[in-house]
């Protein structure tokens, strides 16, 4: 039985969707103002995982990831770069679902944006409005956080607390300083829709409430985001979806993933340790980073350690997760080589933990999510194939061929349905990193393949103090070669 923390109630529940077989999950998306982040990409996976975990498991999932197109940072920061405010929009839109392609992030099933759904955003309003949880103030609109009782049980803080710190900005109308903005007036030279309150565009919170409905129904399973939007975005998600629709419901199951830190400080702008997707997608594989941020439970915050090193940040928890998965990769590639065309897993006894990746994976992912431990999981398979490979010392051959048969299957569909790693042919991520590293270091590689080639004239030739010669000069460049079956291949040493 699959079981999830609520963010909500704070404990440990059941997972049984309202429709039998069928889950609802809504994630709040990007506000396209910039170029995405690791924290973003944080978000984005923790919960590609949740959607890919409950497909796998048969599960029919519609998963819903908005993007948040018009607000007032974007407004700003379109008339700094000198565009139109829904181009600008949209061109970081493309950028995030790019960078979000490169993480193996599948797309959602649905991408609402916010300037596509104005007459909904509205209606939603109008219905606050009639139901008495909502005022008009000269062309704005607020809800009325009194009219909410629970307000403020999702972050667990008491609206006398809460009403203490709030403040009101200049301009603002409200008769609470807790009330937020459901509607804000046009300003001049500010994009603008009509409404019953008179031009403007929407706050933010409503927003989602809107597509929400409008793509999931009035109640779906599952709503998720970064613990950073819990307090307000969430809460006031909550206050006028119920105001809205009455007690009860609205979203079933909230969920938040950890932050991002970077040496033990919260990732903010403000400090300047914003690392951008697309700068570290030029250092390393996006598989790279994903392995990496599953390598900690989703609810957990990161610890992300750089320093600087000869005038370049090194980030050695990245570099970890690179060699891990060469690791990976090149067990499959072992296994592929041993087993050629004949992969098919036959029935019949296996060596002790041979076929025990699939069950114990379904355990860590049933316990919350837990992709720390079902990464480790993969990690022992792996090292039972390569023992295997190795040492098959009183193993019958029909017993370890079958046993590699089977961890070579639960690697790679494990792997792919749990944690969306390890879907590539191996050769392709291994070449891929090899040429990675051997630009960074200066090597050409149709250098070392004519290395390679006059090695393997000098061990034909049986000139063996030539081919060890020809070894020790790709070693010396930190260039380890492997003699396969289909010829020699190499590598690059790890630093």
């Amino acid at each position: 039985m699959l079981r999830l923390l609520d963010s909500f109630t704070r404990r440990k529940v059941d997972f049984v969707p309202s429709e039998p077989g069928k889950v609802g999950m809504y994630l709040c998306g990007p506000t396209v103002q910039n170029s995405p982040h690791v924290g973003h990409g944080r978000s984005a996976i923790a919960f590609d995982i949740v959607r890919r975990y409950l497909t796998w498991s048969g599960f029919e999932v519609r998963f819903v990831r908005n993007v948040t197109d018009i607000d007032d940072k974007i407004i700003v920061r379109a008339r700094e770069c000198g565009e139109e405010v829904g181009a600008f929009a949209s061109r970081y839109a493309d950028e995030y679902n790019s960078a979000m392609a490169a993480l193996g992030v599948r797309p959602p099933d649905v991408e609402p944006r916010v300037t596509g759904h104005i007459p909904e955003i509205v209606a939603l309003i109008e219905r606050l409005v009639a139901r008495g949880v909502a005022y008009a103030a000269s062309g704005d609109v607020y809800y009325s956080v009194d009219s909410f009782a629970a307000y403020g049980r999702l972050s667990g803080q008491s609206i006398d607390d809460l009403r203490a710190g709030a403040r009101v900005e200049l301009g603002e109308l409200k008769q609470n300083p807790l009330d937020f903005a459901l509607w804000k007036a046009a300003k001049p030279g500010e994009p603008s829709w009509s409404s019953p309150w008179g031009p403007g565009r929407p706050g933010w919170h409503i927003e989602c409430s809107a597509m929400a409905l409008a793509h999931l129904g009035e109640t779906f399973d599952l709503h998720v985001g970064g613990k950073d939007l819990a307090f307000p975005h969430h809460e006031n998600e909550i206050a006028q979806s119920v105001g809205a629709l009455g007690e009860g419901t609205f979203a079933r199951h909230w969920m938040h993933n950890g932050f991002v830190n970077f040496n033990d400080e919260k990732m903010s702008k403000s400090i300047g340790n914003v690392f951008l997707i697309r700068d570290l997608l030029e250092r390393f594989d996006g598989e790279t980073l994903r392995f990496f941020l599953l390598g900690t439970h989703y609810r957990s915050p990161i610890s992300f350690e750089v320093f600087e090193q000869d005038g370049r940040a090194v980030f050695p928890g990245l570099d970890e997760a690179d060699r891990r998965l060469e690791y990976f990769y090149g067990t499959l590639a072992r296994l592929d080589a041993f087993l050629g065309e004949k992969r098919e897993v036959s029935p019949g006894p296996v060596t002790a933990g041979a076929d025990r990746l699939d069950p114990a994976v379904r355990a860590a992912m049933d316990d919350d999510f837990n992709t720390a431990v079902a990464v480790a999981e993969l990690g022992e398979a792996a090292r039972a194939a390569n023992k295997l490979l190795d040492d098959p010392a009183g193993v019958p051959k029909d017993v370890r061929r079958r046993s590699l048969a089977r961890l070579a299957h639960d690697l790679r569909e494990t792997a792919v349905g749990a944690l969306g790693l390890l879907g590539r042919p191996p050769r392709e991520f291994l070449h891929a990193r090899r040429a990675r590293l051997a630009a960074a270091r200066g090597i050409v590689e149709a250098d070392v393949a004519e290395r390679l080639t006059e090695r393997e004239a000098a061990r034909r030739a049986r000139e063996f103090a030539r081919a060890d010669e020809l070894r020790d000069a790709l070693r010396a460049q930190g260039i380890e070669i492997m003699d396969t079956s289909a010829g020699p291949d190499w590598r690059i040493a790890d630093a």
